[in-house]
C-alpha cells in the first residue's frame, strides 16, 4: 500500500509541476522511471574494501528492492583504518548520506547518539520497522537505546564479549594437551614451556601489537572501567587493579622465558609464523573461520565468562541520519534487509549462480536440525573462482540469523548461535552509557598515552613493576582522577533509577 501511494503521490506532483508551467520548482522532485514511478535513492555508508563485483550485486539488490519497496540504494565503502575519521568529517560537514555503518569500536555510536547524529527510531519501529524490531532480540535493542531512545538497528550475532585461546591441532594432537581446561593465563605456563623444548621451530605464544592481556572489565573508557564480577560498580582504573598487575607479571615472566615473540609489540599477523597459542575473540564455530584464515585446523578455549556489555553488544548497527530526507523508507529498506531471506543473502553472499550455488540440507543433518530457529534447507558453496571478486564483512549488511550457512559449517550454526546469546551474562554495568562531555578534554589524552605504553605492557616486553607507575603518572596528569570522579557520579545516578 505505500509503495502504491508513493507512486501515485509522484504522478500527481509530476502533473501539478507541469500544469503550473514553473519548472524551475521541480529541482526537488524525486527520480521518475519510464513507468511513472518515483525512485527514491538511498546512500549507504559501510566500512570494508571495495569488491570488483560490488555493482554487480548492487544492480541485482536495486532490481528486487526497487520492485519491493520503490528504494534503490547506493552503497559508499571507506576503508578499515579511514573509515571513523571519514565519517566524522562528514558528520562535521553536514555531508549527505542516509545510512551508516556504525559501533562500539568504529563511527562511535554513544558519541554519535548522544550528539544528536542520528535518527530516533522509536516511532518507525512501531510501523515501518515492526517486523524486524519483534524478529531481533530484545537484548540488541536495549544496548541499542541511548538515553532511552533507539538510534540503531542492531545487525543480530554473537551478542557478548568471549576471548578465546586459539591453539594449533598440530601440537594439541602430538602432544595430547587438554586444551578444554586451560582457561587463564596461569594455565598456558607448562604447555608453552613443552612447546618450547619440543618444538624449537614454533612461537610458543604468537602476540601482535593488536593484542591485548585478558581484562577483566568492562572499559567503558579505556582504561577506565567497572570489573565484571563487581556488583557495588565501583569505577577504577584498570592499571590499578590487582588482576591487571598480576596479567602484566605473568606476560613479563613468558615474555623473558622466550614464550612469546620478540617482536610482538610491532607485529602484523604473519600467517607464515608457526605458533602453538595466541588469541582471538571468540563465538560459537569461530574455530572454522580461523583455521579458514590460517590454512590449517585450530582449536580453542574460552579465557573467562562470556559478559555483554554495552560495547559488546553494539558490535555492528546500522544507523539513518537524523537529516535524511527519507527516513520512512530507509527504515523500510532495514527492514527488508532483516527479514528478507532472498536480500539478506544476496548482500550476504551476491549472486546465486554467479558467486554461490546451493548445497541442499539433506540426510542426518537434516534430521537433527528439524524444528531448530534459524536453520535452513539450504547451504552455500561458494564459487572459488569468483569469491575474490565479491567478499564482505557479513555483519556489516545486517544481522546473521538471516544468512545460510557455508557448506563446511553445521546447519544450525544460527541456533547454536541463539543459545549462545541466551546463556551469555550481563556484566553489571550493561546499560549505562556515559557522557563524556563533561571530560571530554581529559580522555582526548588517554588514547596516545595507551598507544605509548599499552602495546609493551601487554605482550610481556617491558617490566611492568616499572613501566605501570610511569603510565599511571601520564594519565594522573591527563585528569584520570577526574574521569574516575564523573563517571562514578554517573554510574551512582543511573544505579539509583535501577533499584
Amino acid at each position: 500500500m505505500k509503495w502504491r501511494h508513493r507512486k501515485k503521490a509522484a504522478a500527481m506532483g509530476m502533473i501539478t509541476c507541469l500544469a503550473a508551467g514553473i519548472l524551475s520548482g521541480c529541482k526537488e522532485q524525486a527520480e521518475i522511471n519510464e513507468n511513472g514511478e518515483e525512485v527514491v535513492w538511498l546512500t549507504w555508508y559501510q566500512v570494508g574494501d571495495e569488491q570488483k563485483d560490488d555493482q554487480m550485486v548492487l544492480d541485482a539488490v536495486n532490481d528486487y528492492t526497487f520492485e519491493k519497496i520503490g528504494v534503490k540504494i547506493k552503497i559508499e565503502k571507506i576503508g578499515w583504518s579511514d573509515y571513523s575519521q571519514k565519517m566524522q568529517i562528514m558528520i562535521n560537514t553536514n555531508d549527505s548520506w542516509d545510512l551508516c555503518f556504525t559501533s562500539s569500536w568504529t563511527n562511535d555510536y554513544l558519541q554519535n547518539a548522544q550528539k544528536g547524529v542520528y535518527l530516533e527510531l522509536d516511532e518507525y519501529l512501531e510501523d515501518e520497522g515492526l517486523e524486524m524490531y519483534e524478529a531481533i532480540d530484545s537484548r540488541f535493542w536495549e544496548a541499542a537505546r541511548v538515553g532511552g531512545k533507539i538510534y540503531g538497528i542492531p545487525s543480530e550475532k554473537e551478542i557478548g564479549s568471549c576471548p578465546m585461546w586459539v591453539f594449533t591441532k598440530e601440537y594439541v594432537d602430538k602432544y595430547d594437551i587438554p586444551y578444554e581446561e586451560i582457561h587463564n593465563l596461569e594455565d598456558l605456563e607448562p604447555w608453552l614451556k613443552l612447546i618450547q623444548e619440543k618444538e624449537p621451530d614454533v612461537v610458543p605464544m604468537y602476540l601482535t601489537k593488536d593484542y591485548s592481556a585478558p581484562a577483566y572489565m568492562d572499559k567503558i573508557v579505556d582504561p577506565i572501567g567497572i570489573e565484571y564480577a563487581d556488583n557495588t560498580l565501583t569505577v577504577q582504573n584498570l592499571f590499578e587493579t590487582e588482576k591487571m598487575m598480576s596479567t602484566l607479571r605473568t606476560m613479563r615472566k613468558y615474555y623473558e622465558a622466550g614464550y612469546i615473540n620478540k617482536d610482538a609489540p610491532l607485529a602484523s599477523d604473519d600467517k607464515a609464523v608457526k605458533r602453538f597459542v595466541t588469541k582471538g575473540d571468540g563465538h560459537p564455530f569461530a574455530e572454522i573461520s580461523w583455521g579458514k584464515d590460517l590454512g590449517y585446523e585450530v582449536v580453542a578455549s574460552p579465557i573467562m565468562e562470556t559478559q555483554i556489555t554495552n560495547e559488546s553488544a553494539r558490535g555492528a548497527l546500522t544507523a539513518i541520519n537524523k537529516n535524511s530526507k527519507h527516513p520512512k523508507e530507509a527504515v523500510e529498506f532495514l527492514n527488508l534487509v532483516n527479514t528478507d531471506e532472498y536480500l539478506r543473502n544476496l548482500l550476504n553472499y551476491g549472486i546465486e549462480g554467479v558467486h554461490w550455488s546451493r548445497v541442499p540440507v539433506e540426510g542426518k543433518e537434516a534430521g537433527e536440525a528439524e524444528g531448530k530457529p534459524y536453520v535452513y534447507d539450504t547451504k552455500v558453496r561458494l564459487n572459488q573462482e569468483k569469491k575474490q571478486d565479491y567478499s564482505v564483512p557479513y555483519w556489516v549488511q545486517g544481522g546473521l540469523f538471516g544468512t545460510y550457512v557455508l557448506e563446511n559449517e553445521p546447519v544450525d550454526k544460527w541456533a547454536v548461535f541463539k543459545e549462545f546469546n541466551d546463556a551469555s551474562k550481563a556484566a553489571p554495568s550493561l546499560g549505562f552509557d556515559f557522557n563524556i562531555e563533561p571530560v571530554k578534554a581529559e580522555v582526548a589524552d588517554f588514547r596516545s598515552i595507551l598507544d605509548e605504553f599499552g602495546k609493551a605492557l601487554y605482550t610481556g616486553s617491558v617490566d611492568p613493576d616499572v613501566y605501570v607507575p610511569k603510565l599511571l603518572k601520564k594519565l594522573e596528569d591527563a585528569g584520570a582522577d577526574r574521569v574516575i570522579e564523573e563517571m562514578q557520579r554517573q554510574v551512582d545516578a543511573w544505579k539509583q533509577t535501577k533499584e
